[in-house]
């Protein structure tokens, strides 16, 4: 069964969600998924709570998953992150797909 390693930013401030969005699309996810290596990314935006943004990464099992994010080219994406766009908070989780129908 494949995992996902999920990240929920919230960008409070409205006026900076266009521009939090193109550096994510353009710049922060094909570095992610070249880090991380993973089969495919997914991008939401809430449509319950505008400011909240998820980003998605699907891998083949929990050992590519941890190697991705336990390794040093995921600290560096989250020096990157802070530097470009600080105050903004994250959080991060770790889903397993039990069932697809």
């Amino acid at each position: 069964m494949p995992y996902y390693f999920v990240v929920r930013a919230t960008v409070a401030d409205e006026s900076k969600r266009r521009a939090f969005d193109n550096w994510y699309s353009r710049e922060h996810l094909p570095q992610a998924m070249a880090a991380f290596g993973s089969s495919k990314a997914w991008r939401f935006w809430s449509e319950v709570d505008p400011s909240v943004h998820q980003a998605v990464y699907r891998f083949p099992d929990r050992g590519a998953l941890d190697r991705a994010v336990n390794g040093e080219k995921m600290k560096q994406l989250v020096v990157d992150f802070d530097k470009d766009w600080p105050g903004i908070p994250r959080t991060r989780d770790i889903q397993i797909l039990v069932e697809e129908v």
